[in-house]
């Protein structure tokens, strides 16, 4: 019987403990992309293990270099963002980037959601800002502003060639 009790507060410890540091992980993880300017990072990753941690590593991608494109909506390609996949969909009018859409981004994980909240709207801001796919990762959402900037750029090189 004493076992069973030791054995049932351990476990019980355990858990508590367990809540506690994914608790402390999503506050640090929302501390740091606040603290960010912009939300924005140091640059955008190459996709190593550094960079999908924050770490050095970083590049700036090639990107597209025209500053206007032919109105009208255009679908970019779907991209593997190693937790899901990540889709977008680029407005353009008046030669100009107006509005960028996810069409699908990794939602099956509870962190892949929160991480999400702050890197989406980021991420649109950055491409409308930028008026191409030369945008800098998110923090902390490297693998889906990696899959965004891809998506991204296959459809800005359909707005181009249109």
């Amino acid at each position: 019987m004493k076992k069973l009790i030791v054995a049932t507060l351990t476990a019980g410890m355990f858990a508590v403990y367990s809540l506690a540091m994914r608790h402390h992980s999503l506050e640090t993880i929302k501390q740091f992309s606040t603290s960010m300017p912009a939300g924005r990072s140091g640059g955008t990753s190459t996709g190593s293990p550094a960079a999908a941690s924050g770490g050095a590593g970083a590049t700036t991608p090639t990107s597209d270099t025209s500053t206007s494109y032919k109105d009208g909506s255009y679908t970019g390609s779907v991209e593997d963002a190693y937790y899901g996949s990540v889709q977008v969909a680029v407005t353009v009018a008046g030669g100009k980037i107006t509005k960028v859409s996810f069409l699908q981004s990794p939602h099956t994980r509870s962190t892949s959601v929160m991480i999400n909240r702050f890197a989406i709207p980021g991420l649109q801001q950055e491409a409308i800002s930028a008026q191409s796919s030369d945008v800098q990762a998110i923090s902390g959402a490297t693998f889906t502003s990696q899959a965004f900037v891809q998506s991204l750029r296959t459809a800005l090189n359909q707005a181009k060639s249109s």
